[in-house]
């Protein structure tokens, strides 16, 4: 089951890697529906007392209410969803490579850090929510094609309610070609009009605003 999983993670984050822009709505919702149910898994002992369930059962309520919540939002709120998932991925990338290289100071300095670059993620989220998905995608999708997150650091975080197992190294050859090569695709499919084609194929997809609501 649990090599089934990764290999799932790895196919969705190709997908996402590769065409999460241009899937538009699509594509945020399954953006939505990932980083919901790695929250719900990560919560899932306290999300688990409230219905009731324990162990394995747990794991998996807790997943499938945090990915349905995550679905539900990035369809009904596009912008703000993209804006909101931008600050997560922002803040991320803010502790784990950015804070450790230029704040030179507490714990605390090096978080007020990251939260900034998260904010100033969600307001480029909700103004060019395109161009965010295109980035915030290509670091998502790169971080499971490349097998950088897998079950096992969720596994880890979950037991050590920690965060930590899931920081890796972004600086890493591998990963950091993988982004760069899903922007430079994804960026060629808008470029060359195919997401639009796309949207305009997928039932009830339409593309993702860019400039504070613009759809062009």
């Amino acid at each position: 089951m649990v090599d089934l999983i990764t290999i799932g993670l790895v196919l969705g984050g190709a997908v996402l890697l590769f065409a999460g822009a241009a899937l538009s709505v699509y594509g945020v919702v399954v953006l939505g529906g990932i980083v919901g149910g790695g929250a719900g898994y990560l919560l899932a002992p306290t999300i688990g007392s409230v219905l009731g369930l324990e162990g394995a059962l747990a794991s998996a309520g807790a997943m499938v209410v945090g990915g349905l919540v995550g679905i539900g939002l990035g369809y009904a709120l596009l912008s703000a969803a993209v804006a909101a998932i931008s600050f997560v991925v922002g803040s991320f990338v803010g502790a784990t490579a950015i804070a450790p290289v230029i704040v030179d100071g507490a714990w605390y300095l090096e978080i007020g850090f990251a939260l900034a670059v998260g904010i100033a993620a969600a307001f480029f989220g909700l103004l060019l929510t395109r161009t965010a998905m295109v980035v915030v995608t290509a670091i998502v999708g790169a971080a499971f094609a490349s097998t950088s997150l897998t079950v096992a650091e969720f596994q880890a975080a979950q037991a050590s309610v920690s965060v930590e197992p899931l920081l890796f190294d972004l600086y890493s050859p591998v990963y950091l070609g993988l982004v760069v090569l899903g922007i430079l695709a994804q960026f060629g499919l808008v470029k060359l009009g195919y997401v639009r084609r796309i949207a305009a194929i997928l039932p009830g997809g339409r593309m993702l605003p860019e400039r504070g609501g613009e759809s062009t």
